[in-house]
């Protein structure tokens, strides 16, 4: 029989090795919980801002999707900007512009958005709007048809096509800022040529078969 002062030392020892080691993703979940709700925070303290300036400002806010409790805490406030930039949102409900229809400009700059709801055109008093540095390899159409709209920045993006007769019948757009887009050559030459609308583009790069000295 093995004396009895090694017992302990066994035990510990069998205690460490049944022992399970701690998730390696527990600090990383915590971490997460707490960067969330510290967003949450941030969210509800700029809405009781809007409140009082009218002016919501959800820029930076770690937002995929503009949460249902906003347009809850925002149901009796009359917005007239809106400022979603700097987030990972990927799209925009319909019922954005049906609770949001008073604001006068809409920035969705830097986010991951691709396209818009059809009913944009209910932002019936919006006058300028940011889209820049999204996703998008078209421009919607619903733009053109916001009956209001002076400004768009369209910027940065990856758009080839654009509907030029669409655009054209836009009824108060002024300035459409198109620069560093891969517009096609056929896109680029047509809206090159509007002058009653001032479009900003970036030089058309040349094909290949249009260069001669290659």
């Amino acid at each position: 029989m093995r004396p009895p002062t090694q017992y302990p030392q066994e035990v510990v020892a069998q205690e460490a090795e049944t022992e399970e080691e701690p998730d390696p993703r527990l600090g990383a979940m915590m971490i997460c919980t707490r960067l969330a709700g510290r967003a949450v925070i941030r969210v509800i303290g700029r809405c009781d801002e809007a409140k009082e300036n009218e002016n919501l400002d959800l820029s930076n806010c770690q937002l995929m999707q503009v949460p249902d409790a906003v347009y809850h805490l925002m149901r009796h406030t009359e917005l007239k900007t809106c400022d979603l930039s700097e987030n990972d949102i990927t799209k925009i409900p319909p019922k954005f512009a049906e609770k949001f229809n008073l604001i006068t400009d809409l920035n969705l700059s830097h986010n991951q958005m691709a396209k818009l709801p059809d009913n944009c055109p209910e932002l019936g008093s919006l006058e300028r709007l940011d889209i820049s540095y999204n996703t998008f390899i078209s421009m919607p159409d619903c733009i053109f048809k916001i009956p209001k709209l002076r400004y768009l920045n369209a910027s940065n993006n990856h758009i080839v096509d654009v509907d030029v007769d669409c655009l054209l019948s836009a009824p108060s757009l002024e300035t459409v800022d198109l620069t560093n887009n891969p517009l096609a050559p056929r896109i680029h030459d047509q809206l090159s040529k509007i002058t009653n609308i001032r479009i900003l583009l970036s030089p058309r790069e040349k094909e290949d078969w249009e260069d001669l000295t290659i």
